[in-house]
Order: structure tokens, then sequence, then C-alpha cells
């Protein structure tokens, strides 16, 4: 089972940007974390970052038919992208959206998603355990697993 990792812009500055909020950990961090956990499992996981809309759109649009789940942490574009959201329902194969911080605890502008009503389910809140509900969620999803 292939799953992929999608993060969107300023998530290429964990670790430094607010860590009061997003933690210390980096991305490569819970990259090496998620990779750890998911050998175990059996499971290849290849993560991506873009600070551009299109490119997460595009490889949304390449996940179809290569993987068998996508995780996405869409940063600020979680509130903002239709685009997104039209990749997410077109690729029909599983998106978990997650998120480091509670963004329904934040500004208010955060607390609305346009991707949600497409992906299978949120995630938000826990830090980088979030990362590996998300895992998690996925291959219990591919799995059928109830």
């Amino acid at each position: 089972m292939r799953i992929l990792f999608l993060n969107g812009p300023n998530l290429n500055l964990l670790g430094t940007r607010q860590p009061e909020v997003y933690g210390r950990l980096t991305l490569a961090d819970l990259e090496a974390m998620i990779r750890r956990r998911a050998e175990a499992a059996e499971v290849i996981v290849e993560f991506r970052q873009s600070n551009h809309e299109g490119q997460l759109v595009d490889w949304l649009h390449e996940a179809r038919g290569q993987f068998a789940a996508v995780v996405l942490n869409a940063g600020a574009y979680t509130h903002t992208s239709v685009a997104l959201r039209d990749a997410i329902t077109a690729i029909e194969i599983p998106v978990i959206e997650i998120h480091l911080s509670n963004v329904h605890a934040r500004e208010e502008f955060r607390h609305q998603s346009m991707i949600a009503p497409v992906c299978r389910g949120q995630i938000t809140g826990f830090g980088a355990v979030s990362y590996f509900l998300g895992l998690e969620a996925a291959v219990l999803l591919v799995e059928g697993t109830p």
C-alpha cells in the first residue's frame, strides 16, 4: 500500500515558524517519524511539500492510480482553495485532511475548510500526532477496517 503525504504552504518552515502554535519539529523530523511507523506497518509513504497551489493540484491528480490514499495538510489553502477541493473530488481516492494546530480554536477565518466536505475526514489539533493519526486513518480506510 502506498500513501501520499502532501504538505502545503509554509510547512517547509516547521520548527521555526510559530513554534508555540506548530511545535518545534521540522517537516523532515515528521517525515522520518512517519516513515518509521509506516515501515513497521509495511506501508510505503511519500512526502511532498509545496508553497504553490497548482503544484498541490498536480500532485493530487498524479496520486490517482499510484497511491491508495492521500493525507493532506493544505495549510492556508484549506480555507481558500476551490481548486484543491475540485482536485480531491476528481481523483476518487480517500483524502484525509490534517492540521497540526486546532484550526477551530484559532482565528475565525480558519474555522471554515473548503476541502473538508470532500475529504473522508479531518484530523486537527494534535500536533505531530495528527500525522500519525492521518497515517492510521488512511491505512484503515484502504483496508476496509471498520
